[in-house]
């Protein structure tokens, strides 16, 4: 086999507050999807690294993950990738955000918004994916595991050669 297969890792953060989960609506190819906070693992950053990352990113709120919720594959058609099926393994963390900060959002997000589990279920035709729900769902039914669970090597950590 010349070609090595591999997933594109994502990492994404489930935050509640008085039932409504922190969403953002995004630009993605002609159309606007709904998702969490989330995003694809740079090289030489955690998986933790990762989501801190993403959430401010796109969310302008610092996050503190305090738990794994799941781990999850799909495979989905990317409109970032020219329309090409790709296999995403998806890392959800639960976990609590500060006050939003005075900085501009991720390209290609137009806005957070809080939304209940059921307006998330009414527009699940607008989701970026159907890990979407998954995850909320997830949560809501007491899915966590401790943190201690992720573990990063150091050697995956910072400069690659």
């Amino acid at each position: 086999m010349s070609e090595v297969w591999k997933p594109s890792v994502t990492v994404a953060a489930i935050i509640e507050r008085q039932g409504r989960f922190l969403m953002v609506e995004e630009q993605s190819g002609d159309a606007i999807r709904i998702n969490q906070p989330a995003g694809h693992l740079e090289p030489g950053e955690s998986l933790l690294d990762a989501v801190v990352r993403e959430a401010l990113e796109e969310s302008a709120h610092p996050f503190t993950p305090t738990a794994l919720v799941g781990t999850y594959l799909s495979r989905n058609v990317s409109s970032s990738r020219g329309g090409m099926s790709v296999t995403y393994l998806r890392f959800a963390f639960a976990g609590t955000v500060g006050e939003r900060l005075e900085r501009e959002l991720d390209e290609g997000i137009l806005r957070t918004v809080w939304m209940t589990r059921d307006e998330l279920a009414a527009c699940a035709d607008r989701h970026r994916s159907p890990l979407v729900l998954r995850c909320v769902d997830d949560w809501l039914c007491g899915q966590r595991a401790p943190l201690e669970l992720v573990h990063t090597d150091p050697s995956a950590i910072g400069e690659l050669d």
